[in-house]
């Protein structure tokens, strides 16, 4: 048995990715939070049941109303609705 073998063995999980969390969001839902803070890319981000969701056009401190136009394993984008 080789090195590798026994490596792959041993962080060897059951199929699903480590990081699939199931969403609390879902495709063209409307939702409203609190933008916490704002990623590199200059987006606003909220956070449903801690989920991050990425909402462009908005700032930190914003009471945001959103839709879901994408959900991916571990985070969703949003459009804004109405701020």
């Amino acid at each position: 048995m080789s090195y590798s073998y026994i490596q792959k063995k041993k962080w060897q999980t059951s199929g699903r990715s480590r990081f699939h969390i199931k969403s609390p969001v879902e495709v063209d839902q409307e939702y409203e939070a609190e933008i916490e803070e704002i990623s590199r890319r200059g987006d606003g981000i909220a956070k449903i049941d801690g989920f991050i969701v990425f909402v462009p056009n908005t700032v930190q401190g914003d009471q945001a109303k959103f839709r879901i136009i994408r959900v991916g394993n571990r985070f969703a984008i949003g459009e804004l609705v109405e701020n």
